[in-house]
């Protein structure tokens, strides 16, 4: 019986404190693990990052636990609103022509523009709103080569447009409310936009059809930002794939709190432990 009940009162405190992780880290604070180099130097692939997930307000679980399925999710309301510069890690919309992603992820990327912002890039250098932005600390190119500005690439976003990562725009970020106009010209361009925002888009004999009915605007039903890596040549980013939602920011990183190699194998803890950076350690994330 007394067994018994010392099970019952550990299963009970087991309970209290599972309950506080999850608050924890569904409210306050998260741990992330970075899987690819697109911000070095600022931030390296295999750091372990503290993010704080309170300041743009906190979700309930999007996934099962330990899965990628997601589930119906509630968000708090944010404490101040993601501006230009943050470093931001959110939930990744998807590939250019993808209404949804093929698979749960969360992405890691500086906000460059903002709702309403007008972004541009002429030979790689940023200007947001007709100003050049500060340029990050630890920006980083893996090539001296600018590409032109009549060089296009078909990969860049929006489909069709005549850009490319060093020479891009300009375009303008997406604001609740702003009516767009739509056209035969540029309803591919739009076309995926409309569908994320989660309306039925398209166009048969030269008439654009919004929802079933027949229309030559769209007013848009979110808030979005413009986000971008710190390795300029290395990072699928806004410039490729789009828009990314407010809504679908978690946090921003505080620390890294642990750093190695990610590509040394877990089960290798000897040669996987003599990789670890210990310079990385306590490092602000800026």
């Amino acid at each position: 019986m007394i067994q018994r009940s010392a099970f019952k009162a550990w299963l009970k405190e087991m309970g209290i404190v599972f309950g506080a992780f999850l608050i924890l880290n569904s409210f306050v604070l998260a741990s992330f693990e970075v899987p690819t180099g697109s911000m070095e130097n600022e931030i390296m692939t295999g750091d372990f990052l503290l993010v704080n997930k309170f300041v743009f307000g906190g979700t309930t679980p999007r996934t099962i636990p330990f899965t990628n399925t997601m589930i119906p999710s509630f968000k708090l309301p944010a404490i101040w609103n993601v501006e230009r510069g943050d470093i931001i890690v959110f939930v990744f919309p998807g590939m250019r022509e993808e209404v949804e992603p093929a698979e749960f992820a969360y992405y890691l990327k500086r906000c460059m523009a903002v709702s309403g912002d007008t972004l541009r890039i002429i030979d790689r250098v940023v200007y947001i709103n007709g100003q050049p932005v500060p340029v990050p600390r630890n920006i980083k190119f893996n090539s001296t080569i600018v590409k032109p500005p009549d060089y296009i690439d078909q990969r860049i976003f929006p489909k069709g447009a005549p850009f490319n990562e060093d020479n891009y725009g300009p375009i303008v970020v997406p604001k609740k409310g702003e009516i767009i106009k739509l056209t035969p010209a540029n309803f591919e361009r739009w076309e995926i936009f409309i569908k994320r925002e989660g309306h039925v888009a398209e166009m048969n004999d030269g008439k654009i059809y919004i929802d079933g009915n027949v229309s030559d605007s769209y007013t848009v039903n979110r808030n979005y930002v413009f986000g971008m890596g710190d390795n300029r040549d290395n990072s699928l980013d806004s410039r490729f794939w789009g828009f990314i939602p407010v809504e679908s920011v978690v946090g921003t990183p505080l620390i890294v709190y642990w750093s190695w190699d990610p590509d040394r194998p877990i089960f290798d803890v000897v040669n996987k432990l003599t990789t670890v950076r210990w310079n990385r350690f306590g490092t602000l994330v800026k």
